[in-house]
């Protein structure tokens, strides 16, 4: 599942789209202090009010926005596990009786509460539909629209949402003319923060893949373990923080531990214009051995050799052949993504502007020295320029 078909997807979740269909909408509403289903209802999507239709809306959309690999993780099912939750959830797809949908979601439900307690009462939500997508694109010297042509993907959704309690405030009565106390003890449902969640099933070259689904977490590269491989029954996959510390580990193998920060620089340089190359591509671009010797060399790092990055992803991954994903490893490139930690203060600088940091020592002591083209300000004052070193005639 490629970024484009993610953005397909969540693009549909809005009100009078004639390329969405929700059929029905379960709400299963869990007691901490019981860890038991307090409540359920399901009802026709098309029946609920449109005011909450929207909130739900908003709240799938939500859900399904993040980057791959740091808040979307597409994952396997796995094949040999007692009480598979593919076959739970791919019955789910396939049964037309709204009463079935509702059992077979009910026992998932049940799947979340064993081993796991939660902190606030919580609320899960399951939808089913269909999306449709167009099998061709319109054309625009013809009055055929991109409706005449699609293909349905029937799917499940589920998002998990916590609830927290009305804050307690001081409201002004405008026909009594009075202060009231708000005395209001109803939980409000956080459906603008889900926690987590999934859609089945995934998509693969535009079509729908039954072996896979989307898992969905609120905060970014944290996702719940045993979520994913005690209620979805799938196998777990590396964050892009995991890749990325793996492929540090793996230049340091290399490398040694001192790096200058001009050739740290160049390799993301060198990896962003991999990434920039394979745009058009559907699948991500990685990076095996072969293709992290070629870019630490080029970028200015001494004595690598492809024997040596291979015994280096031997050593950290016990894997000579794994792949990193290019896109995972990369820091966010324009931006001030790379934290220079020191105890005087904490320095943010874009992976392209590395060229311009030095560590330089002074006077026998170590410095940061950063090159500027304009005045350095702080707080309203031009800091003045002080040459320190002069270079002889």
């Amino acid at each position: 599942m490629n970024k484009k078909e993610v953005a397909h997807i969540r693009k549909q979740f809005k009100l009078d789209n004639d390329l969405m269909n929700i059929y029905d909408i379960l709400n299963v509403y869990i007691m901490k202090e019981t860890n038991e289903i307090y409540h359920w209802e399901r009802h026709p999507f098309e029946l609920v009010d449109r005011e909450k239709q929207d909130l739900y809306m908003g709240n799938f959309k939500k859900l399904l926005t993040g980057e791959l690999d740091h808040k979307l993780f597409e994952l396997k099912f796995l094949q040999e596990t007692e009480d598979p939750t593919q076959v739970l959830l791919h019955q789910g797809l396939l049964t037309g009786d709204p009463e079935e949908w509702t059992d077979l979601m009910l026992l998932l439900v049940e799947k979340m509460l064993v081993d796991t307690r939660y902190e606030r009462d919580t609320v899960v939500t399951f939808i089913r539909g269909q999306y449709y997508r167009p099998t061709k694109a319109r054309n625009e010297d013809t009055e055929e629209s991109v409706k005449d042509e699609v293909f349905g993907h029937p799917f499940i959704l589920c998002s998990v949402n916590s609830t927290e309690k009305q804050r307690k405030a001081l409201l002004f009565d405008y026909v009594e003319r009075e202060y009231k106390y708000n005395v209001i003890v109803d939980p409000i449902i956080k459906l603008s923060t889900p926690e987590q969640g999934f859609f089945y099933p995934s998509v693969t070259d535009n079509y729908s893949d039954v072996n896979r689904v989307l898992y969905c977490t609120g905060k970014s590269n944290d996702p719940n373990p045993h979520f994913i491989e005690q209620v979805l029954t799938a196998e777990r996959n590396m964050t892009a923080l995991e890749e990325r510390a793996i492929f540090e580990d793996i230049v340091r193998e290399v490398a040694g531990e001192q790096v200058d920060a001009a050739i740290i620089g160049h390799v993301y340089e060198e990896i962003h214009q991999i990434i920039e190359s394979n745009q058009e591509e559907e699948e991500p671009p990685k990076l095996d051995y072969k293709d992290v010797e070629r870019v630490l060399t080029v970028s200015g790092i001494e004595n690598v050799t492809p024997e040596k990055v291979e015994r280096a992803f031997e050593t950290i991954v016990d894997d000579k052949n794994y792949e990193l994903k290019a896109n995972s490893v990369m820091p966010k490139f324009t931006t001030k993504s790379i934290k220079i930690d020191t105890k005087v203060a904490t320095i943010s600088v874009s992976p392209q502007d590395l060229k311009y940091v030095r560590q330089v020592s002074f006077q026998g002591k170590r410095c940061i020295m950063i090159e500027v083209d304009e005045d350095a300000v702080i707080e309203g004052f031009t800091l003045s320029t002080e040459t320190l070193l002069e270079k002889a005639d």
